[in-house]
């Protein structure tokens, strides 16, 4: 069985996502936190890049690695201190959160099992059409998502406002 180069930074990047997802969730320290999820995302853009969505792959880096973690990163400055460790879970919660991440790992690998031979079927290589993906993503009709990405945009701007609203009380 030859492996190739690709095969293998693929395997790299699908390890640095595995590791630095579960030390983003388990760490103590929340800008450790926040650090390791910057990981995941560009390792996520390393992925984008080797499928050759060179787009998707900036926008991930622009839009999460740039923009939303400096938002994490400022909500964590202005509502905590950044250095002060968080207290351990109980033991009901932690083996709560195991269970409930195990059962939703579980159904994703139902899904994908279940579905990769449809996907595989549906889609040749050349078939996505860039424009196409434009206005589904942003149209106003059904099933576009124009209203949603809005909604979004408000609730990061209630989350800001009331970031800054916690710090002024302070």
């Amino acid at each position: 069985m030859d492996i190739s180069v690709s095969q293998v930074i693929f395997g790299i990047l699908a390890a640095v996502i595995v590791v630095f997802s579960v030390l983003a969730v388990s760490s103590r320290r929340v800008l450790h936190s926040a650090t390791s999820l910057l990981f995941v995302l560009l390792a996520t853009a390393g992925i984008y890049f080797m499928l050759d969505y060179h787009f998707l792959a900036a926008v991930q880096i622009t839009v999460y690695a740039g923009g939303i973690l400096v938002l994490f990163v400022f909500s964590i400055f202005l509502t905590s201190q950044a250095g002060t460790k968080m207290s351990a879970a109980p033991l009901l919660k932690r083996i709560a959160g195991f269970v409930a991440a195990f059962a939703g790992a579980a159904v994703c690998l139902v899904i994908i099992l279940k579905n990769s031979l449809k996907v595989a079927e549906t889609f040749s290589a050349n078939e996505m059409d860039m424009a196409k993906i434009g206005m589904d993503l942003m149209g106003t009709g059904k099933f576009q998502y124009l209203l949603p990405f809005e909604a979004i945009s408000i609730l990061l701007l209630a989350c800001i406002i009331g970031g800054i609203l916690i710090a002024r009380k302070r």
